[in-house]
């Protein structure tokens, strides 16, 4: 028997929106009790408190304490914890207190989340550490979406996470509701092969994972193919994000062997992971096989080196994917003929209007024979206990059989690319400005602002390989571009160009539009370029005004003409903001 009044109180009871307190974005700066009084007597006065978003505020021990007192009372109906960017400007030692507090008032209140999230809050192993005994506890034992993208974790606080979330799954168990986590998303957290490990046992564990997030965290083949092992027990799979990782050819066959465990994969995102045409090959051919994965609506195989045959593969491997709305395969190398024939098969099939354009592509600047053949030979001793070392190793020791090709700064400039910065004759900063200074010479403009237009431009282009999954080219591209910036900001003072370079600046970011109509449109990776002034905007030579203006137009929102489209560089926006926060405050 069943009763229709039942059912109509459950289905009011799902329609009904959440209640709860929400101080998101008021940039609050709650130091002590008494700061946080306003948020405390919210949470008092909430008739049912299911979540609590404290998002772009900035939260200090006494004033977290204040607020753990409230939770106490009011948090067991609580469901959504949603503390992203909450610890601006805080020490370090501050944040594991801060988070202990919580965690222990909602044990107290015997709270059962669904949702937490943590993301931004750069606490590295240190805040991981006063996280762990929460989310072992029972508040976490119904988690479904676990949020800690950006947060600065390393290799050990990967490590720390992974033991907390097994014993999270181990204690839920015993509890007769073992842990049924469905999101989780940690990019950005310098994850490397070891802490991806860590993480893949326990995925293993879970067997209900849908989506997965652990883009830029300079993971290598040894690390990615223990994502797939452990991701292949958990056939609900829906998204998985791992862009801007170092995949490769061993990679790409890993993931190959689980891709048809996923029927349902919905978006797959490995942009800018080095697969080169080898890898590209055999993922399609997984994607190709019909029915697997027919409800595929997002593929991402951008900046991956891939040539035509590649392109043409992935194209007919949309074949049955009727529900493709998002197609980006930008930034390699098909050529002219190429794209045009990437276009026809997608026509054919009737999936045209799901290719992203194709603005970019480096068929000019790259050798003819891929290398993916030398990457079967890097690593004899996958094995290894430090396999990040022997992999850096094995790229440096290919950079160094290669050092027979000098490359010029005016080659690099042509295609900024790793292998051609590694092979950079010399670290001359000099050479760098002779070229620029060159360059100046070419126009009509003014000296000193053709100068600066230049140099800039040359930094950006620079600093975009600060972003690679390559930690070699990754640190001669951190200090080529801390010599440069360093270098703009002598010139424009010794000039009083100071105006002039900071509005070059925000154009060259992309947050302000150029009101020089000859300027060359933005082909480098701005994420890079967010990523490298992280550093750069703390050094002494870096002008306060200069901080202030980026604060300004970091916040403001991306204008775009199309709806419903995400900021690329959101993220990066706000790891750089965060870093600028903290500048600010202390």
């Amino acid at each position: 028997m069943f009763s229709l009044g039942e059912i109509g109180e459950q289905l009011k009871d799902v329609s009904r929106k959440p209640v709860g307190v929400s101080f998101a974005g008021q940039s609050l700066v709650l130091d002590l009790a008494k700061d946080a009084l306003q948020v405390v007597e919210a949470i008092k006065a909430c008739p049912c408190l299911e979540y609590l978003d404290l998002e772009g505020n900035t939260l200090g021990t006494p004033a977290a304490e204040a607020i753990a007192e409230a939770l106490k009372e009011k948090g067991t109906p609580l469901k959504k914890a949603l503390w992203k960017d909450m610890f601006t400007g805080r020490l370090k030692t501050e944040i594991p207190k801060a988070l202990e507090y919580l965690g222990t008032a909602l044990c107290t209140a015997g709270s059962q989340l669904t949702e937490l999230d943590l993301s931004d809050n750069a606490f590295g192993p240190i805040g991981i550490l006063g996280l762990a005994n929460f989310l072992a506890s029972s508040p976490c034992y119904t988690l479904q979406e676990l949020k800690l993208n950006n947060n600065g974790l390393g290799i050990s606080g990967a490590k720390i996470l992974a033991k907390a979330l097994d014993s999270c799954y181990e204690n839920s168990s015993k509890e007769g509701t073992p842990l049924a986590l469905k999101v989780l998303i940690v990019g950005r957290n310098r994850l490397e092969n070891d802490g991806a490990q860590a993480l893949a046992s326990v995925f293993e564990r879970f067997k209900t994972l849908e989506e997965v997030v652990m883009q830029q965290n300079g993971i290598y083949h040894v690390g990615i193919s223990a994502i797939a092992q452990g991701l292949s027990a958990n056939p609900n799979l829906r998204v998985l994000n791992l862009n801007d990782n170092t995949i490769g050819l061993k990679g790409a066959k890993a993931l190959a062997k689980v891709l048809p465990n996923f029927r349902g994969l919905e978006e797959l995102n490995l942009g800018d992971c080095l697969l080169k045409t080898k890898g590209a090959l055999i993922l399609a051919e997984a994607l190709e096989i019909h029915g697997n994965h027919t409800s595929l609506r997002y593929l991402d195989l951008s900046n991956n080196e891939l040539r035509v045959d590649a392109g043409n593969a992935i194209a007919k491997a949309m074949h049955d994917k009727t529900l493709l709305t998002n197609l980006q395969l930008d930034g390699n190398c098909f050529g002219t003929e190429g794209r045009e024939s990437l276009k026809q098969i997608l026509t054919k099939l009737g999936k045209i209007d799901a290719l992203f354009p194709l603005d970019e592509d480096y068929t000019e600047d790259e050798e003819e024979e891929d290398d993916d053949d030398n990457e079967d030979e890097q690593s004899e001793n996958d094995e290894s206990d430090n396999e990040d070392e022997a992999s850096d190793k094995d790229n440096k020791e290919r950079d160094s059989a290669a050092q027979s090709t000098v490359v010029t700064v005016a080659e690099f400039i042509k295609s900024p690319i790793g292998e051609k910065l590694l092979l950079l004759q010399d670290d001359n900063i000099q050479a760098f400005v002779d070229y620029a200074m060159n360059l100046t010479k070419q126009s009509n403009k003014t000296v000193e602002l053709k100068y600066i237009e230049e140099l800039l431009r040359i930094t950006m282009k620079v600093s975009a390989l600060c972003g690679s999954g390559y930690i070699n080219v990754r640190i001669k591209a951190e200090s080529l571009s801390d010599a440069l910036y360093a270098k703009l900001f002598s010139y424009a003072i010794e000039n009083d160009k100071i105006s002039n370079l900071n509005n070059a600046l925000l154009v060259n970011l992309g947050l302000i539009k150029s009101e020089d109509k000859t300027n060359g449109r933005i082909d480098w990776n701005l994420e890079g370029c967010f990523k490298a002034l992280e550093k750069i905007t703390q050094r002494d030579y870096f002008l306060p005004q200069t901080r202030s203006m980026l604060k300004v137009f970091l916040e403001k929102p991306m204008k775009t003409s199309r709806a419903n489209v995400i900021d690329p560089f959101q993220e990066s926006k706000t790891a750089l903001k965060s870093v600028l926060d903290n500048i600010h405050i202390t």
